[in-house]
């Protein structure tokens, strides 16, 4: 496992590290006890930062790590979001109060004193010209209920914005294979300032796995089924808002680029990490043997200069028109 530091906090993480929206819900069914088997191989792989939510399986994600965390004798660091309990979700609703009793319930559902990092969970854009909504979080450090405090966003533009508030650590940003604008402009003004950047949806909601077809089904309670288009949240939250049917031939060309021994998710964690800017990479695992192929990713030599132009030209060719002037 390779470690790069988190923004400001002295910390490194792993830079494969481990996303647990899949642990909590929202990715069909799961079974706790597979859930913590792989949250355990993550530890004994050398994961040291894990991402969550409060609304992750309403706090079922997050009480699972607090079990974790009874049954390891390693340290590691949670980094948990708040603000999506709010109904309606609106700006005017991350204040003081709500945010008070948001990082409570995390709190208690992670056994913390504090919590590690919190972000702000995909604010409406308002939020982020909203000053007092900042001065509620350094609040919360004085208090110290949280350690550290960051962003997950949908847009650059929000993440641009975000980082003007000196106190930001982090962003967590939806960036690869099909998802690439962040690096154009933002990585540059988040490495000046020494913020530190999660790569959410890495491998684009399994898309980039190279496991999907035509044929494959979702469950009901699977956002790959409920929001393709954007009805329950943001549709680039799901296939990275790539169209799944052009996101496969796309995929079909991207295995042509594959070295032996490599998997497709592999290469597609691979190509984040490239990236120096980069902190961490969050994919989910729902099993051992996925985060066990993800995690061999943090390991593999740098891609070849050739491969690396290859799949830009895809994307250019194939992907950018579909996303690139919309988040």
């Amino acid at each position: 496992m390779q470690y790069r530091p988190l923004g400001r906090t002295g910390w490194k993480v792993s830079t494969i590290s481990f996303g647990a929206w899949g642990i909590g819900g929202s990715w069909g069914g799961v079974d706790d006890r597979e859930s913590l088997a792989a949250l355990h191989s993550a530890i004994d792989l050398g994961v040291n930062f894990f991402d969550t939510a409060d609304v992750y399986g309403d706090g079922r994600s997050e009480s699972l790590l607090a079990r974790l965390k009874r049954e390891t004798r390693e340290s590691f660091f949670v980094a948990t979001k708040a603000g999506r309990r709010l109904d309606p979700h609106v700006a005017s609703g991350y204040n003081l109060t709500n945010l008070t009793a948001f990082v409570d319930r995390s709190l208690q559902n992670l056994e913390a004193e504090a919590l590690d990092l919190l972000q702000l969970h995909c604010p409406p854009t308002e939020v982020y010209y909203m000053p007092e909504v900042f001065d509620a979080l350094d609040t919360l450090v004085a208090q110290g209920k949280v350690r550290y405090y960051g962003v997950s966003v949908e847009k650059v533009e929000e993440a641009l914005k975000a980082i003007e508030f000196p106190n930001v650590q982090s962003v967590q940003i939806i960036y690869n294979i099909f998802r690439q604008r962040p690096a154009e402009l933002f990585f540059k003004e988040a490495t000046r300032r020494q913020v530190g950047i999660l790569a959410r949806v890495p491998l684009a909601s399994g898309l980039l796995t190279g496991k999907m077809s035509a044929a494959t089904t979702f469950a009901p309670d699977d956002h790959r089924a409920f929001n393709r288009n954007g009805e329950s949240f943001d549709r680039g939250e799901t296939f990275a808002g790539v169209d799944y049917s052009l996101a496969l031939e796309a995929v079909e060309q991207l295995r042509k680029l594959l070295t032996p021994g490599t998997s497709m998710a592999q290469l597609a964690l691979r190509w984040i990490l490239m990236s120096d800017a980069v902190t961490c990479a969050i994919p989910g695992g729902k099993r051992p043997s996925q985060v066990q192929e993800n995690v061999a990713a943090a390991d593999l030599p740098p891609l070849s200069p050739e491969i690396m132009a290859s799949i830009q030209t895809i994307y250019e060719a194939e992907i950018r028109q579909l996303v690139h002037q919309y988040w």
